[in-house]
């Protein structure tokens, strides 16, 4: 069984983001590491480089800036970095570079991969979510947050990345997926709030028109330099550990965010009702799904 991992990377350092961690937890599962690396401003492609494996594959590329609307640009850069893997891999595993897995999950992720090989009916494997909010001690529990999300795929060409690289499709249909007892532990909303705000005006370009953009980037301007964490709707603390290529930047935390997790921040009574059901029952109703259960 042959494992290709993949991923793409742009302005990492400018943002903060966990990418080596992210791409190091991977590596003791899979037989390569696909790195598609974009047209950065900063020094992450040295960055990359100089992670010791042999494990890793870079290409190259640059963003095409027509493509500013709903994060189309970033299901575009996941699909080169897919297109770059060993035709003969087996299963192929996408990381986003403020995603990580902890190395607890590595066997339970081996063992589906090993069951499900030659099993047609499965197209790919379904993750649970962690999404950290605000300090590395908290994770959002509220409905905003997606509770899984597909990160293992069979190698079919007919596969591509979905809208803004959140999950895939295969020809155009949601993929029949096998959920596994694994877990994605997401970074993207924890960092230091100079970076986060920074991130936040920039990364607007993505999901927006030229004009709306420069509207976007002024009014984060004149509102705030960092990143205001207190307006969520629920957190609650986070009693686990967390993976060993990230406890160097958790140790690392240099802000201060405290929040109480009694306080409830819902906009209205249909999400309050949803987190009651969600935390009384284990049940999230009317929950959007990129794939389908089998």
């Amino acid at each position: 069984m042959k494992i290709s991992g993949f991923t793409f990377v742009k302005n990492t350092v400018k943002y903060d983001y966990p990418v080596t961690a992210s791409i190091r937890s991977l590596l003791p599962l899979v037989d390569e590491m696909i790195v598609n690396l974009g047209d950065s401003e900063d020094n992450t492609n040295e960055l990359i480089g100089s992670l010791a494996s042999d494990k890793l594959k870079f290409i190259h590329s640059v963003w095409d800036k027509n493509l500013r609307e709903g994060g189309k640009v970033l299901a575009v850069e996941t699909d080169k970095a897919m297109d770059a893997v060993s035709p003969d891999a087996d299963w192929l595993f996408y990381i986003q570079a403020d995603e990580v897995i902890h190395e607890k999950y590595l066997p339970v992720v081996r063992e589906a991969m090993e069951k499900y090989k030659d099993d047609e009916r499965v197209e790919g494997l379904l993750f649970h979510y962690l999404h950290f909010y605000g300090s590395y001690k908290y994770v959002g529990d509220g409905r905003k947050w997606y509770s899984k999300e597909i990160r293992v795929v069979k190698n079919n060409k007919g596969v591509r990345s979905y809208k803004d690289a959140q999950g895939f499709r295969i020809n155009g249909r949601k993929l029949n997926v096998k959920l596994i007892s694994a877990y994605i532990y997401h970074y993207g909303w924890v960092r230091n709030p100079l970076f986060m705000q920074e991130k936040f005006r920039d990364f607007g370009q993505h999901w927006t028109g030229e004009a709306d953009h420069e509207k976007w980037q002024q009014q984060q301007i004149a509102n705030r330099n960092e990143f205001d964490y207190s307006n969520i709707d629920s957190l609650t603390v986070f009693d686990g550990t967390h993976p060993e290529v990230m406890k160097e930047r958790v140790a690392g935390e240099n802000w201060n965010f405290n929040h109480d997790i009694k306080k409830k921040n819902f906009k209205n009574f249909k999400h309050r009702f949803l987190y009651w059901l969600q935390q009384g029952f284990g049940i999230r109703p009317f929950e959007y799904s990129n794939y389908k259960k089998i």
